[in-house]
């Protein structure tokens, strides 16, 4: 039986990541500061540590005096627009210390094979329609925000353990990832989780309010084909970053009338100030589909899945 580390498993992906392996047939242990926020681990151990310390760290990696087959580091200090722009040095700061200790201490202690979650957050601002950018053009580097350049450096490090330590390091890009299960209300919760929350929150009719004008693009990707792509990129032999993104791109307000037309609601926008963050961000998936990886969910797909969960986490709230 194959062992796997997952790091981050409290959080939104990790925790759908965890479950993923097991399917596979992984034994599996999971580590986070926090347990899961709304279900109890699918892994075979579950360990709190604040991998900010280094002991903590040497401790997640170590399994019956030996190691991991499979190490997937997700764990990160992050959240939604409005968290990325107000928490910007504990970001860099955080984020950056589990990376130089989980990554030093995974190649010192020998993993084979070790993943690292960045984010497409590492590319620059573009415009809608701009041509898509291959995952070697985010250099030279212009990130719009600090998560994106925590990101990239994380990235360097991971690479440059991977070539003098001769551990196989895979990475991948995440794009703006949503589907039960996740955050979806506090303030780090992404946009899709939050323009269902609001919707849910109002009658049959009524009046949502979105930061910016809505005419800001993103690709989502529902959670389930991110998994996919994840495990995909860990098993294959390509080096260096791997964009994992739906083919669709939405507006901002498109995504409001997706989440309308699923509740079955008329939800009216009130435009307000706000991080919106990047106009657009398009970016090549040609990497990721030389692994036979397709996103199979559509927006409306899984904001099908995703808005009666937190449909009944609103209604649980209020009763």
């Amino acid at each position: 039986m194959k062992t796997a580390l997952v790091c981050g498993a409290g959080g939104f992906i990790g925790g759908h990541l965890v479950k993923k392996l097991k399917r596979e047939g992984y034994w599996v242990r999971a580590v986070d500061i926090k347990n899961h926020e709304f279900e109890t681990s699918a892994a075979d151990e579950f360990k709190r540590l604040d991998l900010r310390e280094e002991a903590n760290c040497i401790e997640a990696l170590t399994l019956n005096g030996g190691t991991f087959d499979e190490v997937y580091q997700l764990a990160a200090d992050m959240g939604g627009m409005g968290f990325i722009h107000s928490a910007e040095c504990d970001i860099m700061h955080n984020s950056v210390l589990i990376n130089i200790h989980m990554t030093h201490h995974a190649a010192r202690l020998g993993v084979p094979r070790y993943f690292f979650s960045s984010s497409v957050c590492v590319y620059r601002d573009m415009q809608p329609g701009e041509p898509e950018m291959t995952e070697a053009q985010a250099i030279p580097a212009n990130p719009d925000n600090e998560y994106g350049w925590e990101k990239l450096y994380s990235e360097r490090v991971a690479m440059a353990y991977g070539r003098n330590q001769g551990m196989a390091v895979r990475i991948a890009r995440f794009q703006n990832c949503y589907g039960p299960y996740g955050t979806w209300t506090g303030g780090r919760e992404k946009a899709p989780a939050a323009i269902c929350r609001k919707t849910a929150e109002i009658g049959d009719v009524g009046t949502i309010e979105v930061w910016g004008d809505g005419t800001a693009v993103r690709s989502y990707t529902y959670v389930d084909d991110m998994v996919d792509g994840i495990y995909l990129v860990m098993h294959s032999d390509l080096e260096g970053a791997v964009n994992i993104g739906s083919p669709e791109y939405n507006t901002v307000n498109e995504l409001v009338d997706t989440v309308a037309q699923v509740s079955g609601k008329k939800v009216t926008v009130k435009h307000i100030d706000g991080p919106v963050g990047v106009q657009s961000r398009n970016f090549s998936n040609e990497r990721i589909y030389s692994l036979g990886w397709k996103a199979k969910n559509s927006l409306k797909d899984g904001i099908e899945k995703t808005y009666p969960w937190i449909q009944d986490q609103v209604k649980a709230l209020k009763s």
